[in-house]
């Protein structure tokens, strides 16, 4: 099995080609966790198939480190875009990708054939519990309490194609990301778990951000994630619609604009290329 090592803002993916190394449905969640191990495999916070697709220029499918799937991931659809873009599988400098999430369109600032960063239009945000989806009423999620750990957080929640739950706190950097984050993303109140984003406001335009991401812990980036910490912050009042958005992998830039639209730029690198060779990937098939 063939492979490019990517990342987004330090959120990293091990890609493949899926029509060259086809991997059967089965063995798919083995196969990611065994390359998204950071002992024993390749190690990544997601493992990403660059797949046709009959409605876009490409489909992309993107299996999180507990072998579980995602419907959505902004880090990963930008490496996506440079992986198909830098091997001439595409030419156009705008590009169709078929999610689980819907279709993201990406326009690519490219310097000597290789993509260097992407805007990508995350589409619009989905603000009812039905769509996050949450259990209640079918309202919407602003400043709401939510009990954890015997403490009330106030949560903000969005889906992106993929459910976000937001809270803002005082000082992001020694907050208890790694013990609130698992309560949160596997509280009863969500069905199909959650992607939680702990966000400090710098000021209306700016903020850091730290994410506890659905089946994988936290990662040095979330796109989607950034897009649903803007939105949370104009539902409360306290954001404009164009910020710089602050992770320990980089900075995005994103911008909630009049068509209702999410459009998030950031960079895309390529770290290196490799192979797992027969006997490795016939042992992470069966195990």
């Amino acid at each position: 099995m063939r492979f490019v090592k990517m990342h987004g803002a330090g959120n990293d993916f091990v890609v493949i080609d899926g029509v060259k190394d086809e991997i059967p449905e089965q063995h798919l969640p083995s196969v990611a966790r065994h390359a998204c191990d950071r002992h024993l495999g390749i190690g990544a916070d997601g493992f990403i198939l660059v797949l046709p697709s009959r409605t876009a220029n490409f489909k992309m499918r993107m299996m999180n480190p507990d072998g579980s799937e995602a419907e959505m991931c902004g880090n990963g659809v930008r490496v996506f875009a440079k992986y198909v873009f830098d091997r001439k599988l595409h030419t156009d400098p705008v590009v169709t990708v078929e999610t689980l999430g819907g279709i993201k369109v990406i326009k690519l600032d490219t310097t000597g054939g290789k993509v260097r960063t992407a805007r990508v239009d995350m589409g619009e945000p989905r603000l009812l519990r039905s769509e996050i989806p949450m259990k209640g009423d079918n309202t919407q999620v602003i400043s709401e309490p939510l009990k954890v750990a015997g403490k009330k957080l106030e949560i903000t929640c969005v889906s992106m194609g993929n459910p976000h739950c937001v809270t803002f706190v005082d000082n992001v950097d020694t907050y208890p990301v790694e013990t609130i984050g698992p309560q949160i993303e596997n509280h009863s109140v969500f069905p199909k778990r959650t992607n939680v984003e702990f966000t400090e406001i710098l000021n209306p335009r700016e903020i850091k951000q730290r994410t506890w991401e659905r089946g994988t812990g936290e990662t040095l980036a979330c796109g989607s994630g950034s897009c649903s910490s803007v939105v949370a912050g104009v539902l409360n009042e306290r954001l404009t619609r164009k910020v710089t958005v602050h992770l320990r992998g980089g900075d995005l830039f994103i911008e909630w604009l009049g068509d209702n639209h999410l459009y998030m730029t950031g960079p895309a690198e390529e770290v290196f290329e490799g192979k797992v060779g027969a006997a490795e990937y016939k042992q992470w098939t069966e195990s």
